[in-house]
């Protein structure tokens, strides 16, 4: 199995710092059914390729498992897919988790980048890869390999020659192969349990969530396995990342079951038209679900976007489909921005769970105290209710980068100090089904400012 990735941002040598394999050293690396081997068949300041060579040991894949067939006829040590997808994990531990100790600035920057896989398993062949990578930016070029070039009525076989070019962060073009390639494979060589969904919500942290083909990759990643599928599927919706077709509920208490990231939405939209507002910021709007529903109603003059993450706002730019309305803008939300002042009403829609505790005044200060829109509006997950989500383990969050997650008393008290000091009134709604003994799954909180009140 051969994978490289090739870049021409100058000096294309930085490549070697993000993934933490030096270009002038060929590096061998463990693995349970053989070697992977890092090498770098070119390695200029114009131009880098790496090389990630994963050779199988016949004996350790008979030791396995599969049938006696299997012994003898394997594709394994030649196509790539989930063995191809080990060793990318093994080899770039540290850039998948999107860390460079050395040079941190390069996590973030977008490289051209051309990724080549000479001989990949697509179950479902070139559709289905194209499915997949170019809703994430990627331009694919497919060519469907023939069982015979000798013998051509024998038809295709399974297997394509991929190459992926586009301009994307490094970690997350490493994430994207991390999935799909197991996804395309569509037949894991390790069991499937519930650490496996988690690490997939991990790794299709930011992206995942909101791919028009998020049920195929999750069915496949997790081989159909119908509890753990259910299990990341919503956690995915808890996302907020929703399809765009989805018509978010008009009110503040749903009263028919859906997914809870609907009827979130369709909560904070009951808000917004209650209060009035015209201009709006969607404050964290990662990639843009809750953007796409607001961009709807009619009555919203001025649509604001903002979020930390520019891989974040690169999908929601390309997701959106009117922008007449709409701007994105990048700004970490513990930063004071003056520019963000005189709006009617700001949305924060799961995204005080995001940020360090202590950050929190300071997020407090952005928000009330410098942008101060007259209404305020912000959501959380009620830590109580986790209790009724079947594969959450107790004492788990139900994001892997949530920072905490509050009970209601939490939260109510949380927000009657903000409202206390920045002069707002706050009223709390539930939002989702409630449990008699938990609450709902959601908890709101709708700030308004007394000025507005006494003017």
């Amino acid at each position: 199995m051969l994978l490289t990735m090739t870049t021409t941002r100058k000096p294309a040598t930085d490549l070697g710092f993000l993934l933490h394999k030096h270009p002038e050293k060929a590096q061998p690396v463990t693995l349970s059914a053989g070697t992977a081997h890092v090498f770098y068949p070119e390695a200029s300041d114009e131009r880098c390729t790496v090389a990630l060579l994963v050779e199988i040991d016949p004996v350790d894949l008979v030791r396995g498992g599969g049938t006696s067939l299997t012994q003898y006829v394997n594709d394994r040590p030649y196509a790539g897919g989930s063995y191809l997808a080990v060793a990318l994990r093994a080899a770039f531990t540290t850039a998948l988790a999107g860390r460079c100790a050395n040079r941190p600035e390069l996590v973030d920057e977008r490289f051209p980048l051309e990724i080549r896989v000479p001989s990949l398993t697509a179950r479902g062949g070139a559709e289905v890869v194209h499915k997949l990578f170019e809703p994430l930016g990627w331009q694919v070029e497919a060519k469907t390999i023939p069982l015979d070039p000798e013998f051509p009525r024998w038809g295709d076989s399974r297997y394509v020659d991929l190459r992926l070019t586009g301009t994307q962060r490094v970690v997350d073009a490493l994430r994207h192969l991390y999935v799909l390639l197991p996804a395309l494979d569509g037949d894991k060589h390790y069991w499937i349990g519930q650490d496996e969904a988690d690490k997939l919500l991990r790794v299709g942290e930011g992206w995942l969530a909101g791919h028009p083909e998020r049920d195929l990759i999750t069915n496949r990643y997790l081989e159909r396995r119908r509890p753990i599928v259910s299990y990341a599927l919503s956690r995915l919706a808890e996302a907020d990342d929703v399809p765009a077709e989805t018509e978010a509920r008009v009110t503040e208490l749903p009263d028919r079951p859906e997914p809870l990231a609907v009827q979130r939405h369709g909560s904070v939209l009951a808000a917004l038209r209650a209060a009035g507002a015209r201009r709006v910021l969607d404050l964290g709007c990662g990639g843009g679900a809750l953007l796409r529903v607001l961009q709807k109603e009619p009555s919203f003059t001025e649509i604001v976007g903002v979020d930390v993450s520019a891989s974040a706002l690169d999908i929601a730019d390309k997701r959106l489909k009117d922008k007449a309305r709409i701007t994105l803008r990048q700004s970490a939300l513990t930063y004071a921005d003056p520019s963000l002042a005189g709006y009617d009403a700001a949305v924060l829609m799961e995204v005080i769970e995001h940020v360090d505790e202590e950050r929190l005044p300071a997020l407090e200060h952005a928000v009330f105290g410098v942008a101060a829109p007259r209404t305020v509006l912000v959501t959380t997950p009620n830590a109580e209710y986790n209790r009724h989500f079947e594969f959450l383990e107790e004492g788990r969050f139900r994001h892997a980068d949530h920072r905490f997650e509050w009970t209601r008393e939490q939260f109510r008290s949380w927000a009657e100090g903000v409202a206390s000091r920045r002069g707002y009134d706050v009223r709390h709604l539930p939002v989702g089904q409630e449990s008699q003994e938990s609450g709902p799954p959601t908890q709101m909180a709708v700030f308004t400012s007394r000025k507005e009140a006494v003017a």
